[in-house]
């Protein structure tokens, strides 16, 4: 049953803007970019869109539809609509754990976005050059454990601090003005660095495909093929309920399926302009495209500064403020997930549950911040990595891909939800209905589950069974 007090957005507009904002994050504009470049350019990027295309967007829809028929958010959603008798609520509280675990490390990243554009704004980069630039990222960012912990703490209390807005006055409103101001800085940045001497290179990299070089390559077909699926799912936020949560926020008056073709054409927008500023700026300035998680921060700077003391200041400080308004916007979202447990789970405040996550997330994040520097001696194996390395490893290649594929069998099989309970919720209201023939529900019910079955455990494979 529906609750009387269950907060609503005011929009259709919120809601596309706040689920796309959930989606368009670091995995726009920092893991997309430095992904691709590791995995060898335009050819990765092929396959990360037929994944988003054949996985991506069914799993949006039944995240979607879970969260609007159940009107809860992931602690109660799969125990509200699952057959009596059956166990499917279990994973509620993996996902949840999701949550949790890619906030862990997803707040200091976001961090450093925020004290870019201060120091853009300081006139930190003027004049310094391509080697300097890039130690001011490893040694007085990333090196710096009281800079990493400073810059959590302030991304951790903007993002609790609108939750605690509420869900229209804060969350919804805010993430508006964020996205808006981030698509139009975006378009023009993409502009300029089209103009750069030697560009060009960077566009052949980013947009010709070169599949001699991805079976060849140093990572093979299919680390990049389970990379590329890892990216899809990551983008998207799928798997781990956020954007479950923003389908319980929202009405009956639209279809489920041309909603979230809407937020995966704003994602994949925002993705590909990111690609289409970077990689021709790396080309520009000499950054190895696959410079790793540094790479927007090492190439640039370098961008800004051909602009000019002045107008590189200003629009260096403009492009990480809303590179910082894209991190936010998924901290927020996932944040008023992380909030909404509790008030679903125990009957909690939004105040009280809002303030007794900050101070856990506060917690939780400080290994994160301290394995990049004074805790980079703590490793998991030589497969894995230090600490951050650790939690992205659970989230993307463990809890994305696996709760996608729950989702996908819950909204199908006959234990499960159901196919036509499913289709119901997806097909209520205006719009783009979500195809009901066989041949869809075969897959649906078979073949996408296998496909992220095979494509998991061979990424297992290729990760443990390196020397």
């Amino acid at each position: 049953m529906e609750s009387q007090s269950r907060e609503t957005l005011g929009s259709r507009l919120g809601f596309l803007l706040l689920s796309a904002g959930c989606a368009i994050g670091l995995g726009n504009v920092w893991r997309f970019p430095y992904i691709t470049g590791k995995y060898g350019g335009a050819a990765f990027v092929l396959i990360y869109l037929v994944f988003l295309v054949i996985l991506g967007l069914p799993v949006m829809v039944c995240e979607f539809a879970v969260g609007r028929a159940s009107r809860k958010s992931m602690s109660e959603a799969f125990k509200t609509l699952e057959p009596q008798g059956t166990k499917w609520h279990i994973y509620g509280g993996f996902a949840v754990a999701g949550n949790y675990l890619l906030m862990m490390f997803y707040t200091v990243v976001s961090g450093w976005f925020l004290k870019y554009f201060f120091q853009m704004i300081g006139g930190k980069f003027v004049g310094l050059g391509g080697d300097e630039i890039v130690n001011v990222f490893v040694n007085e960012t990333v090196g710096s454990a009281p800079t990493l912990l400073i810059w959590m703490v302030v991304v951790i209390i903007i993002g609790f601090g609108t939750c605690f807005l509420g869900l229209q006055k804060g969350v919804e409103r805010i993430t508006k003005i964020m996205m808006s101001a981030l698509l139009i800085i975006m378009i023009g940045l993409a502009i300029y660095v089209a103009f750069l001497p030697g560009a060009g290179a960077g566009y052949a990299f980013y947009l010709k495909p070169n599949f001699k070089a991805l079976v060849s390559g140093e990572h093979g077909l299919w680390d990049t093929i389970y990379a590329a699926m890892g990216q899809a799912f990551f983008t998207l936020s799928l798997g781990i309920g956020s954007m479950e949560i923003f389908g319980s926020y929202i009405d009956k008056e639209h279809s489920l399926t041309g909603e979230s073709l809407r937020v995966i054409g704003l994602d994949t927008f925002v993705a590909i302009f990111a690609g289409l500023i970077i990689f021709p700026a790396c080309a520009a300035f000499n950054v190895e495209a696959s410079s790793g998680a540094g790479l927007a921060f090492m190439s640039l700077p370098n961008v800004f500064n051909s602009m000019g003391p002045i107008a590189g200041r200003i629009v260096g400080a403009f492009f990480f403020l809303f590179m910082s308004f894209a991190a936010l916007s998924t901290v927020i979202a996932v944040f008023e997930n992380i909030v909404a447990f509790p008030m679903d789970k125990f009957g909690w405040s939004r105040k009280k549950a809002v303030l007794i996550n900050f101070v856990a997330m506060l917690v939780l994040a400080t290994p994160a911040a301290l394995g990049m520097n004074v805790w980079s001696g703590v490793h998991f194996g030589a497969h894995i990595g230090s600490i951050d390395a650790l939690e992205d490893f659970i989230v993307s290649q463990n809890l994305l891909p696996l709760g996608s594929m729950l989702f996908l069998l819950f909204c199908t099989i006959k234990k499960g939800w159901g196919w036509d309970g499913f289709i119901a919720e997806a097909d209520a209201g205006e719009g783009i209905k979500f195809p009901k023939n066989k041949v869809v529900q075969f897959y649906l019910r078979y073949i996408a589950p296998l496909i992220i079955l095979v494509v998991f455990i061979a990424g297992y494979f290729d990760i443990f069974g390196k020397k």
